[in-house]
C-alpha cells in the first residue's frame, strides 16, 4: 500500500504535542535555536531525551556534530518564542530573549516549563530527518502554568 504524504501528515497531526526549542551554540560562541514538536522522554536511568531534526534544517550540521543541547519546553504564554525559532531566517531570532548558561553552554531559555541541558549521546537516521539523543546533565522545571501544544497544524493551548 501506497502512504498519501498528504494524508499520512494529516493522520499524525491529530496527534497533540507539546513544542520545544533546541538550543546549542557554535563554535564561535553564536547561538541557534529550532522549533520542534518531535521531542520524547527515552529512558530514565540513565536520563536520556529525542528530538527529530529535517535534513534541511539550516542547523542540521551544528546539532549533529555538535557535543551539546538545550530542550526548552515552552509554556502556552510562549507561542510566539515558538513562532519565532520556526521561522527560516536568523534576523533578530534572539533579541529580548533571556538566556542563561549552565554547564554545556548551550542557550537555556527563561520562563519555560523546563529545561533539559544535554550531551549528545547518539545520533540514528530517520528517513527525511534524523534522530538525535541527548543525555540530561542538568534540569529545571516549573511547578505552574499550561504546555504550548500543537494539534492538527496549529497552536492549541489546555482547558
Amino acid at each position: 500500500m501506497t502512504i498519501d504524504s498528504r494524508a499520512f501528515r494529516s493522520a499524525l497531526g491529530t496527534f497533540a504535542t507539546g513544542i520545544a526549542v533546541i538550543t546549542a551554540e557554535c563554535p564561535d560562541g553564536t547561538p541557534v535555536g529550532v522549533t520542534v514538536n518531535s521531542f520524547s522522554s527515552v529512558s530514565l536511568d540513565p536520563p536520556l531525551v529525542l528530538f527529530c531534526l529535517g535534513r534541511a534544517s539550516r542547523s542540521f550540521d551544528l546539532f549533529v556534530h555538535g557535543t551539546a543541547f538545550a530542550v526548552n519546553i515552552l509554556a502556552a504564554e510562549q507561542q510566539e518564542l515558538s513562532a519565532r525559532f520556526a521561522r527560516r531566517d536568523d534576523q533578530d531570532r534572539w533579541e529580548g530573549v533571556g538566556i542563561e548558561r549552565w554547564e554545556t553552554g548551550a542557550p537555556i531559555l527563561t520562563g519555560c516549563l523546563a529545561n533539559l541541558d544535554c550531551t549528545r549521546e547518539a545520533v540514528y537516521d530517520g528517513g527525511d530527518h534524523v534522530i538525535l539523543v541527548g543525555r540530561v546533565r542538568r534540569l529545571a522545571s516549573r511547578d505552574d502554568g499550561n504546555p504550548l501544544l500543537y494539534v492538527r497544524g496549529g497552536y492549541a493551548t489546555l482547558g
